[in-house]
């Protein structure tokens, strides 16, 4: 929370703030970058990666559910190892979207997700190593509306399907190769910054703010899932078995609930 109200200072004392606030659908501005930069990453050198890659629509349908897929070349990166992939989403009120920490077992990392956009923007990652180095890919995006907005729908209902898991692994699977991967969860994935239509208030956070892979007790991937995520969390990815077993995930929110599936990974 300080560094949001950092960046939300920064903004408003570079008059950025009430551009992004007041424009829909508007230029990505490149100002803003060096304003999260400085919040995320003071004083760090960040190297321009041509083996990192984002792709995505250069216009998507909607601000709510943007497709992204983000990529790293383990040939192209020539002996370096990334170890933690920032996703940051430039004009966002809250910009990053999540952390992802990655493990050998990941192969040649590909992520695809959806996020949220509040307005036309820059999509930064930035891989940072075990020594600290870092580096980065950027993307421009147009969409628009996806963070604030209202909230309606029964909130029992809501909350009751919260949790709700599907896991799902390519089989059959060949051991040692990269295999495809399926995680997507039911929850609303409330930003904190949406209105309630009758009492016109903020709906609290609520959101899905972790979920971590394990492969036979072996750890494959863990997410930092922030509130750029969009409803209903859904990552694709690939990890290569070194044999039969089981794909597990744990995932909690920001209220304290964990949930928990688990799939056989057959040969």
């Amino acid at each position: 929370m300080k560094l949001n109200r950092f960046i939300a200072s920064a903004l408003v004392s570079t008059g950025l703030f009430s551009t992004m606030n007041t424009m829909a659908f508007a230029e990505p501005d490149a100002k803003i970058w060096p304003v999260v930069k400085e919040a995320f990453f003071a004083q760090r050198d960040i190297q321009e990666a041509d083996f990192m890659k984002i792709e995505a629509p250069r216009r998507a349908e909607s601000g709510a559910q943007v497709p992204v897929t983000y990529s790293i070349d383990n040939a192209a990166a020539k002996g370096v190892v990334i170890k933690k992939l920032y996703a940051i989403v430039d004009a966002n009120p809250i910009p990053l979207t999540a952390t992802y920490h990655l493990t050998d077992m990941l192969g040649n990392f590909q992520m695809s997700t959806r996020v949220r956009f509040e307005t036309d923007s820059f999509v930064h990652i930035i891989g940072e190593t075990a020594d600290g180095k870092l580096y980065m890919a950027t993307r421009e995006i147009r969409a628009a509306g996806g963070c604030g907005g209202t909230v309606d729908g029964d909130d029992a209902v809501i909350r009751a399907a919260a949790g709700r898991i599907k896991l799902k692994v390519e089989d059959p699977v060949k051991v040692g190769s990269e295999t495809s991967t399926i995680f997507n969860i039911r929850h609303p994935m409330r930003t904190g910054l949406q209105r309630d239509l009758v009492s016109q208030g903020y709906v609290p956070a609520f959101y899905i703010n972790n979920a971590r892979f394990t492969f036979n007790g072996k750890p494959v991937l863990t997410i930092d899932v922030g509130v750029g995520t969009s409803e209903d969390p859904y990552f694709k990815f690939n990890f290569v078995p070194d044999a039969p077993g089981k794909l597990e995930v744990n995932a909690t929110d920001n209220e304290g609930k964990a949930f928990v599936q688990q799939v056989d990974v057959k040969s």
